[in-house]
Parts: C-alpha cells; structure tokens; sequence
C-alpha cells in the first residue's frame, strides 16, 4: 500500500498498487480531482504527478500529449502508485484560473464605463 498526498491541501489516503489514483481517491469519499468517464478519454482528472514513482495505462492524446506526459502530467484513472506520491489536480486549478481572470476582465469593463 502506497500513499497518495495531495500537494497544497493536506490530505493524504492510501492506494493499492493495483488500483489508480483517481478510484482510490473516490473510495474514500476524496474531491480534490474532478472525475468525467474514468476510462482515460475525456481529460478531466489530469493530474501532475510531482514526486514518486507510477505507471500508466492508455491515455487519449486528445487528452494528454507526449510532451504533457513528459513532463510529468498524467491522468489519475490511469496512473497506479509504485511509491508514494504526491500529485497536484491542474484541471480543476485551471478552471478556477480561468475563472478568476474572467471575473476581473468583467470588473475592469464595468469600471470603463
């Protein structure tokens, strides 16, 4: 068994060697990583893994290029633990980016009116 840490939140939970990142994360009623089909095709768990050691399953180039893969993102329904891991959701985070930045465009045409 390895465990998994979720960099900037704290939380940590254990992962079988068998079992990927993602379903683990869910068996213990975890959110930090949205979820779409589990299956590796859509994109929505992309995770970067920044320290330990995995392995991968087939993910969708749609979703996650070489050069992504090289650079140590991955998707968390198809990366399994070989050590502990610490892993950062970047999807999610990038959303709530993108999110903020539209809010302060939205402000700042408001305030040049």
């Amino acid at each position: 068994m390895h465990t998994v840490e979720i960099a900037g939140s704290g939380q940590r939970y254990p992962c079988a060697p068998e079992q990927n990142l993602l379903r683990a994360m869910e068996a213990l009623g975890k959110r930090g990583i949205p979820a779409g089909c589990r299956g590796g095709g859509c994109g929505g768990c992309k995770v970067r893994i920044e320290a330990g050691r995995y392995r991968t399953g087939k993910m969708s180039r749609a979703c996650l290029s070489a050069e992504e893969e090289g650079s140590g993102l991955v998707l968390a329904c198809k990366a399994y633990p070989d050590s502990d891991i610490r892993l950062r959701p970047v999807a999610l985070l990038q959303r709530c980016l993108d999110r903020q930045r539209e809010r302060q465009r939205e402000q700042e045409a408001k305030g040049s009116t």
